[in-house]
């Protein structure tokens, strides 16, 4: 029988892991998501004080064990600055999804 404290801990360690890749940051009034359309994202939050756009090929796998290419990714980071107070966010969009927010290192 497993005990109730490994239960416990195994729980929040998983919660902890799912909340890591779904980080939000405070714009104004709104609340930021990677739910969020980068439309209402820009609305929210402003232009970001940085962007940069990159262009990556992308591979799967081809019949023989190889790599081939399938196609190309535009990769966009958006980076919004919120002051002297707080962390910078790092937003990454992927062919015009966002895909992940965290806080700048």
């Amino acid at each position: 029988m497993l005990r109730p404290s490994i239960v416990f801990f195994t729980a929040l360690g998983l919660l902890a892991s799912v909340a890591a890749n779904a980080e939000t940051f405070r714009c104004g009034q709104r609340i930021a998501s990677p739910e969020m359309s980068v439309d209402e994202l820009i609305e929210a939050c402003g232009e970001p004080s940085h962007r940069s756009v990159e262009q990556v090929d992308v591979y799967g796998h081809s019949a023989n064990g190889g790599r081939i290419k399938t196609g190309t990714s535009v990769v966009e980071t958006l980076t919004f600055d919120r002051g002297n107070t707080a962390a910078a966010m790092v937003v990454i969009v992927v062919d015009g999804k966002i895909k992940s927010m965290e806080r700048e290192k």
